[in-house]
């Protein structure tokens, strides 16, 4: 058969968002995807047509994957971490190694898919859903992802992992009832209209630092976090206290929108003494019916920002 780097460049983001699952990190996601390129370009001549080219990709990818987490535990959300934490706790932090990542829709979502296919993919990025993830063995996360998000049968996914139809099974077994004791959110295809006027009014309330407008919108249990800060808030009052007292400092912000994990996100903007904006923050909102049930504001904007193509600075 042949190919040409063209050919393979073609299923980049579907092996971008594949790779992210299994990883938890978008950061990991592209340096596996650059592997499985490197991979495939050597052995693209013994590629023999039996199955799809991008059939193909994802067993490279998915042994890439599985040969970085051979040597890596599992990535983590500050919620896992610890009990739920007060507004007068030390900061501690963990290294960015540490966290699960958020991974931009655009690097992960392809656009030539049908939209049954699309909303499957799209709600096995969202955080809930990978950060449940890290609770399985890396081939018991490989056999999940590959027979309930692209289809594949237990016998594809036997050979692609060289074992057996009847350990692929007890593999699925086995990670269905782990994920059946997770709390996966609130899947959706796509915000409703009630949920997309949520977000705008989320917006305004932030850039203009209503805190008292900005709780009205919160679950009643929504959960605050800030990696690499091992800290999370739970609740009206704590969250409010938050930002009135230690997280004043966002005041003046303005957010970017973009989309991160199938869930609207922001690029956080914080005043400078100089005059204009810095990065501060990527915020990632996942929703529960007509309320914000988390916020999470990853602050290592130097890692982040530039795969989201958001700007380190906004002029005055």
């Amino acid at each position: 058969m042949s190919g040409s780097v063209a050919d393979l460049e073609e299923h980049r983001v579907a092996l971008t968002g594949h790779c992210y699952r299994m990883l938890g990190s978008a950061v990991d996601a592209d340096d596996a995807v650059q592997e499985t390129m490197v991979r495939a370009w050597r052995s693209l001549d013994r590629f023999d047509g039996r199955s799809s080219l991008r059939t193909w990709l994802y067993r490279i990818g998915t042994n890439v994957c599985l040969d970085i987490l051979a040597d890596r535990s599992r990535r983590a959300r500050p919620i896992e971490e610890g009990p739920v934490g007060t507004v007068d706790d030390a900061l501690e932090t963990r290294p960015r190694t540490h966290w699960l990542e958020p991974v931009p829709d655009a690097r992960a979502l392809p656009a030539d898919v049908d939209a049954a296919e699309k909303l499957v993919l799209r709600q096995s990025i969202r955080l809930a859903f990978v950060a449940a993830l890290q609770h399985l063995p890396p081939k018991q996360r490989a056999a999940l992802l590959l027979t309930e998000v692209l289809g594949w049968s237990a016998a594809e996914v036997a050979e692609s992992l060289s074992t057996s139809v009847a350990s692929i099974n007890s593999a699925l077994q086995r990670a269905r009832a782990t994920l059946s004791t997770r709390d996966l959110g609130d899947a959706r295809v796509s915000l409703s209209d009630d949920q997309s006027a949520l977000v705008d009014r989320y917006v305004t309330a932030f850039e203009r630092y209503d805190v008292d407008a900005l709780t009205t919108l919160l679950h009643q249990d929504a959960v605050l976090s800030m990696p690499p800060y091992t800290l999370w808030l739970r609740g009206h009052d704590p969250i409010r206290a938050w930002l009135l007292g230690r997280g004043a400092g966002c005041r003046g912000s303005r957010l970017i929108p973009t989309a991160a994990c199938g869930s609207p996100a922001f690029g956080q903007y914080r005043p400078a003494p100089e005059g204009g904006h810095r990065a501060w923050a990527l915020i990632v909102l996942e929703l529960s019916g007509d309320r914000v049930a988390t916020m999470t504001s990853f602050l290592d904007t130097e890692t982040l920002f530039p795969l989201f193509g958001l700007p380190s600075e906004l002029p005055a």
